[in-house]
């Protein structure tokens, strides 16, 4: 293959809980740029994607220095879309046009404390190890084996009643320092090997090593109280932003 790793930075504009989340503006630029930034600057991409649906979003992508080569097809771009339907897009888009990647790496925009240091960490773990892909996870501040479903107006343990803790307690009736440690996945990143998709189907495929973020690396502006929080964050110098020398779009 003659280019090596690419960077795919997923842009839809649907966004229902907050509206045109992607391009909002986040101190002084639009959400997006600062994940075009840190993937800029930490010098690991031979080509740096989004795939969105929007010519605005695509205009501000470009702007700040991102190709956005293709339009995303209307039916990868709703709420349900899963994830592999617009990376074999993107992916089988450039294959179609003479371009072949080995490896990808997910950037979503609502992620951006993420540093070019952060992509660095991430890659030298992944070249580092054997596996099909690589994911960012942090630890799970509310464990799952507290959690219930409601089934038929009944309480339903979210973790099998089977699984014991001490004693032979229910794993929901056991204290947190006896229980496993358990980690969520956050949108910060995801590398993985293009073969895991094309073998697997999926952007996992069997085996997943971890990479845990630190600090902020990991926050993930999804809902309003979420850029409240974020923006009371850089007010503070709790967290910091990529650094961007262009003028705001």
């Amino acid at each position: 293959m003659g280019n090596k790793t690419i960077a795919l930075i997923p842009a839809r504009s649907g966004s229902k809980r907050v509206k045109n989340k992607n391009i909002n503006i986040l101190k002084e630029h639009p959400l997006i740029a600062y994940t075009i930034q840190s993937t800029l600057d930490s010098n690991i991409f031979d080509e740096i994607i989004v795939s969105t649906d929007s010519e605005d979003i695509k205009e501000i992508a470009e702007y700040y220095g991102a190709n956005v080569p293709f339009m995303r097809p209307k039916e990868y771009a709703e709420d349900t879309s899963p994830d592999i339907e617009w990376v074999k897009h993107s992916l089988n888009y450039l294959k179609d046009n003479g371009t072949e990647y080995e490896i990808f790496s997910i950037l979503r925009p609502t992620s951006p404390f993420r540093k070019p240091e952060t992509i660095l960490r991430a890659f030298d773990l992944f070249n580092s190890a054997k596996c099909d892909s690589l994911r960012a996870v942090e630890k799970c501040l509310q464990h799952p084996c507290k959690m219930w479903k409601i089934e038929n107006d009944y309480m339903v343990p979210f973790v099998s009643l089977e699984e014991k803790g001490p004693l032979g307690q229910p794993l929901h009736s056991s204290q947190y320092p006896s229980l496993p440690e358990v980690y969520v996945q956050n949108a910060s990143l995801e590398i993985a090997y293009t073969e895991t998709v094309n073998k697997y189907n999926n952007i996992s495929g069997d085996t997943v090593i971890p990479f845990i973020t630190i600090n902020d690396e990991g926050f993930d502006l999804n809902i309003e109280e979420d850029w409240e929080l974020a923006n009371i964050l850089i007010s503070n110098g709790t967290a910091t932003l990529p650094v961007i020398n262009k003028r705001p779009y």
